[in-house]
This record gives structure tokens, C-alpha cells and sequence, in this order.
């Protein structure tokens, strides 16, 4: 194993959006007893600490890997397009239309039923913006296109906690 490894190479994955996530899992458990710092407690501290940097890294991966979202950002970054969510917030029309069709829908909600019907449309949303990912980055190597689809994914992720505040307080 090499610190400077990529998440994909870490994991001995190939480097696309398409992840079979019991692979991902499965290699994730198997580094981890790989590099467990109990495994090297007869080695001395120095080496524990080492084990403890690699796991640290291991897990570090895993997070980015298993959820599309993040590994279509990670993949984005490692093919020159990043994300820049923080300071690029650009969005097409038709998207920010519909995002404040959401906004009034979410904000009309008065019924639990209401909320769930939302919550569908926007949970339909999120997967076919991943779909694209996956087309945009698998089969068009278009990574400033995908980068663009993260950050709609941004964009629906923090609208779903919105609903779920949401559901909250109508649960007062």
C-alpha cells in the first residue's frame, strides 16, 4: 500500500463512477485488517502509529468511494474539473426554476403526505442527476459536465434536509 495511492488504486478499483458497492465494502473490511494497529502492537508505537495513519487513509477513501455523490466529486477532481461549490454556484434556469417550484411546494406543506410526495420527486431527481454523473463521466469523460451535475446533486441533497427540517416541525 502507498499513502500517495489514489482512492481508486488504494482500493484496487477501476477508475470510474460505475462501483458495485459490495466490492467497495468488501475492500474496505479487508484493508482495514490489513492495517488494524492492534496487528502491529508487538511492533512498538512507531509502527502503530503508522497503522493508525493508514487506517486513518483507508477510511478517508471509503467515505468518498461508497457515496456516488462524493467519488462523482473525487473523480471530477482527479480529471482537472473541480467542483468549486463554494465559489461557483451557477445553475441552469430550468434547475433553479424548479428548485423554487420546490421551495413553494416545501413551504405550502402542511400534511405528512404532502411532505413524502415532495420528497419523492426531489429523490427521483437525485438519481436520475447520478445517472448523468455516470453517463457524463464513464462514457463522455466530460468531467466539467459532471462537475456541473455535483453540484445540482449539492443543490438536492440540501434540499432534502430541508424537507426533513421540515417534517420536523410539522411533527411539533
Amino acid at each position: 500500500m502507498n499513502l500517495q495511492s489514489d482512492d481508486f488504486e488504494l482500493f484496487g478499483l477501476e477508475r470510474r463512477f460505475a462501483q458495485e458497492r459490495s466490492a467497495i465494502d468488501a475492500r474496505w473490511k479487508e484493508l482495514q485488517r490489513e492495517a488494524h494497529p492492534d496487528k502491529f502492537a508487538a511492533q512498538g508505537p512507531a509502527a502503530q502509529r503508522v497503522a493508525m495513519q493508514w487506517s486513518v487513509r483507508i477510511n478517508e477513501a471509503y467515505q468518498r468511494l461508497k457515496d456516488p455523490q462524493h467519488r462523482a466529486a473525487y473523480l471530477c477532481e482527479l480529471n482537472g474539473a473541480p467542483i468549486r461549490a463554494e465559489d461557483n454556484t451557477a445553475m441552469p434556469t430550468p434547475f433553479l426554476m424548479q428548485q423554487m417550484e420546490w421551495r413553494e411546494s416545501l413551504e405550502e406543506a402542511r400534511i405528512e403526505s404532502e411532505l413524502d410526495a415532495l420528497e419523492e420527486v426531489v429523490e427521483q431527481a437525485r438519481r436520475t442527476a447520478l445517472a448523468q454523473c455516470g453517463q457524463l463521466i464513464d462514457e463522455q469523460q466530460d468531467y466539467a459536465g459532471a462537475a456541473r451535475q455535483v453540484r445540482a446533486l449539492m443543490f438536492i441533497a440540501r434540499f432534502a434536509e430541508d424537507i426533513e427540517r421540515r417534517r420536523e416541525q410539522l411533527g411539533q
